[in-house]
């Protein structure tokens, strides 16, 4: 069997743990031979490093800063990953290199797995980076139309603004000092936080009025979020949901087989000490 290489790239990604998912994938379907790395790549380093890969070479995982830039030297754009602006997965193709953005997969899954979310119509959006704009992408293919997007700094927003308008997203833009926390979580049918735990903590009980909260955020776990909706008794998603359910669709397209869900989750609770269930839903 010839031997096939797959990376994540980023920086840093030392702390990934692509790795454990996708050689459980490749261990499972017998591809023996397959690899997968990190590789430390900035956003500057994406073009050079694509261009210098083989035919060895099933994919990448592509994390922070490098989305973008993994957009920008593709050949071709997924649907979504246009929409979202970024893409976070790179696969060899006859003319080049495909883009897609399976983090659109992530947040669904998640909230479908763990939450029980399959639509709605109102969101909150705490956060505007690159985790957002997929989010946006995510909601709105599920009939999420209107969000009101809080963010600790409008001048940043503008991305998440034009993937929005992308997306037929009416978007709300409200600064984080003046949100009513409370009411927004409480009219929406499900709220999506990117930002960090310090900025949570704070609110987190009037967060936890929302049905339905996905964290992308999971470590260090419990985060401030999860404890006052496990609290308030409402429904959790985790970004360790979201890292799960987003690396199936990069599995499939590296190896074109079904990822094999069960062994993935299995490999990637093992890794996190069995910290969260990681249902995989229907």
């Amino acid at each position: 069997m010839a031997v096939r290489h797959a990376a994540v790239i980023g920086s840093p990604v030392s702390h990934s743990l692509s790795p454990v998912l996708h050689n459980a994938a490749f261990q499972a379907l017998g591809l023996s031979d397959w690899s997968y790395d990190r590789i430390e790549c900035s956003e500057d380093g994406v073009e050079p490093l694509v261009g210098g890969l083989d035919s060895s070479w099933v994919g990448l995982s592509v994390t922070m800063p490098g989305k973008r830039a993994a957009l920008a030297v593709a050949s071709s754009v997924s649907p979504r990953a246009g929409l979202v602006g970024a893409a976070n997965t790179l696969v060899p193709s006859a003319v080049g290199w495909h883009a897609d953005n399976t983090d659109v997969d992530g947040v669904l899954g998640a909230l479908r797995a763990a939450c029980g979310f399959t639509s709605g119509s109102r969101g909150v959006l705490l956060g505007a980076g690159g985790t957002a704009t997929a989010a946006l992408v995510a909601l709105a293919s599920v009939g999420v139309r209107d969000v009101s997007l809080v963010v600790r700094s409008v001048s940043r927003a503008s991305e998440a603004q034009a993937c929005a308008s992308r997306a037929g997203v009416t978007l709300t833009l409200i600064p984080w000092d003046q949100a009513d926390f409370a009411s927004l979580a409480a009219s929406s049918d499900v709220l999506v936080s990117t930002v960090p735990p310090s900025a949570t903590e704070p609110i987190a009980s009037e967060l936890a009025e929302s049905p339905c909260a996905l964290d992308v955020i999971y470590h260090p776990w419990p985060t401030p979020l999860a404890y006052a909706v496990e609290k308030r008794g409402r429904a959790l998603a985790t970004g360790l949901d979201m890292l799960l359910h987003q690396a199936f669709g990069q599995s499939e397209h590296f190896t074109g087989h079904p990822a094999p869900r069960e062994a993935m989750r299995a490999a990637l609770r093992a890794a996190t000490d069995n910290v969260l269930p990681l249902p995989l839903g229907d």
